[in-house]
């Protein structure tokens, strides 16, 4: 007969099974990099990051190195490093980009040092929302483009007129998204100012304010990427110096080189800008590092 087993054997053949099988990783702790709101730490990121510039570059160089596309159309990476070199040390691409991105700065600040006061009217009071915003949705459909040949009228092709297309380009749009940013906050907050006796201004400054900022500042670093956009619109059709004057020459030219190399120039002071305001809108708002 066989002998029926003790609970201190079964508990012990229990014990060696479950050591013998190491333990189950819960699903949740897997892939955390593709889950929703999933976290990386910053060394994976970076490598990511400079992970897709390493593989474009080297399908570029590939394109260019085998013959699949002509020189005159995609000149090699090596041959695209080598004239910007070249303009650097004759000092030309560093006096285009000081021009260009003076223009875009002065451009920008003048838009939205007007866009941010109104956007916060209007977020706020719902009188003024119903003067101003139709009007505002109305024009920001316009295309800016359509706008060049009149600045040109208006204002030559002086600096002025790049700070007007920055102007028209980056002004309505922001005007709406700070408006947003305004409504966004809790309405609990407001009433929560009421109740201890606040007056109107007062839960503006103190209670509006401090918690719509940090959204208004990630609209400014969204909105300065179309500064750069539409400087560069204005500088090709109507200037005599930056670097969309520069690609406009090198297109009657036909130094295609010198074209990719300026746009990506641009593409790494656009980077280079996004980058800092990230990094001021960690220092400047410590306070809404959860949202």
């Amino acid at each position: 007969m066989l002998e029926a087993s003790s609970p201190t054997t079964n508990a012990t053949a229990v014990k060696a099974g479950t050591a013998a099988q190491p333990p189950k990783i819960p699903q949740r702790n897997r892939a955390k990099a593709f889950r929703i709101g999933g976290r990386l730490s910053r060394t994976a990121y970076l490598s990511i990051a400079v992970g897709v510039f390493v593989a474009l570059g080297a399908l570029w160089w590939l394109a260019s190195a085998t013959g699949m596309v002509k020189p005159i159309f995609l000149p090699g990476p090596q041959d695209v490093w080598a004239r910007m070199v070249a303009l650097a040390q004759n000092g030309t691409l560093w006096s285009d980009a000081g021009i260009s991105v003076y223009r875009m700065l002065v451009g920008f600040a003048i838009a939205s040092a007007m866009a941010i006061p109104i956007g916060i009217l209007i977020g706020c009071f719902k009188a003024w929302e119903a003067a101003i915003e139709p009007l505002v949705d109305f024009v920001r459909y316009m295309p800016v483009v359509a706008f060049v040949p009149l600045t040109i009228l208006w204002a030559g092709t002086s600096d002025g007129q790049k700070f007007l297309i920055i102007w028209i380009g980056t002004f309505f749009q922001q005007v709406l998204m700070v408006m947003d940013n305004v409504k966004r906050v809790p309405p609990d907050f407001v009433g929560l100012g009421r109740t201890l006796g606040m007056s109107e201004s007062r839960i503006l400054v103190k209670i509006v304010l401090p918690s719509s900022l940090p959204g208004i500042w990630d609209t400014l670093r969204i909105s300065i990427g179309w500064a750069w956009t539409w400087l560069v619109l204005a500088e090709l059709v109507a200037a005599t110096s930056g670097l969309g004057y520069r690609i406009t020459v090198s297109q009657r030219f036909f130094q295609t080189d010198t074209i990719i190399g300026y746009i990506l120039f641009l593409g790494v002071l656009g980077l280079i800008t996004d980058q800092a305001m990230k990094a001021f809108e960690r220092v400047l708002f410590r306070y809404a590092a959860s949202h």
